[in-house]
């Protein structure tokens, strides 16, 4: 038997794209990709189309859980549909 620690077990890969962002970061790309303007075109939240910040979409977003799930849902439109549009890497064997 060796004295050597037991080995960790390996971290479990969460298949959802969402898992370790935080609701900062999804608005801040959201925000970055679409601008507020185009933000607030798809979802329409006063949040986003007066007086739009980050800080006070945050605020709201945090205490309105159909809002964060609209917000959440646009996000993952968004990366499909850049990952849609990137050119395709050709498979190597």
């Amino acid at each position: 038997m060796s004295d050597s620690p037991p080995s960790k077990p390996s971290p479990v890969r969460s298949g959802d794209p969402l898992h370790g962002l935080t609701l900062e970061q999804i608005v801040k790309a959201l925000s970055a990709h679409y601008g507020w303007p185009g933000l607030a075109e798809r979802i329409a939240l006063r949040c986003f189309s007066s007086e739009p910040s980050i800080a006070s979409s945050l605020k709201f977003l945090r205490k309105t859980p159909w809002a964060r799930a609209k917000v959440e849902s646009l996000y993952l439109f968004m990366l499909r549909e850049h990952k849609r549009n990137q050119p395709r890497q050709p498979e190597s064997d």
